[in-house]
């Protein structure tokens, strides 16, 4: 699939069939996380794989749009290290471009994903925090549920010309 039907046809997928993802397919994942650009490429960016039935089976009960990981196969966890950070404020801009490339990446190998947001909610950033016994300096900021899809969803037109400007509002 080129990049432009891959980003044409994204699609948060939120139902996954029983099949598991490969080792070699999450580390291309990963490979496509840790390309994102960042600001001075200060890379502020830790990932948490999870495929613990019993971690995966409790984020929705302090994440109510997380029900879909009972069925995923596997997550991963974008979290932002305040000690990676060389220019503050921007590691939420990083970390989403992060994880704007494993949505990519999972869609163009055939697997189905959705972001889940966890920053700056703060009862599901505590939650994932305690949860996983995260240190204070990394914050979690999004998971990715991941799975092959047992839904498929048309594309859709998101073009909207009356918000394209040029040189002046």
């Amino acid at each position: 699939m080129d990049v432009f039907e891959t980003i044409i046809t994204r699609r948060s997928i939120r139902k996954y069939k029983k099949q598991s993802i490969s080792q070699e397919i999450v580390q291309k994942l990963l490979l496509a996380a840790c390309q994102a650009p960042s600001a001075g490429n200060q890379q502020p960016w830790h990932f948490v794989i999870l495929d613990d039935r019993k971690i995966l089976n409790v984020i929705h009960t302090f994440h109510p749009s997380a029900k879909m990981l009972t069925e995923a196969d596997k997550a991963i966890l974008v979290c932002g290290d305040l000690n990676l950070e060389k220019i503050k404020g921007y590691w939420m801009i990083d970390c989403a471009a992060a994880t704007e490339n494993i949505l990519l990446a999972a869609h163009s190998l055939g697997l189905g994903a959705c972001w889940l947001g966890l920053y700056p909610r703060e009862g599901r950033v505590a939650g994932m925090r305690k949860l996983l016994h995260l240190p204070s300096n990394i914050i979690p900021f999004a998971l990715v549920s991941l799975g092959y899809p047992a839904e498929v969803k048309p594309k859709e037109d998101r073009f909207n010309q009356s918000r394209i400007h040029l040189n002046k509002w």
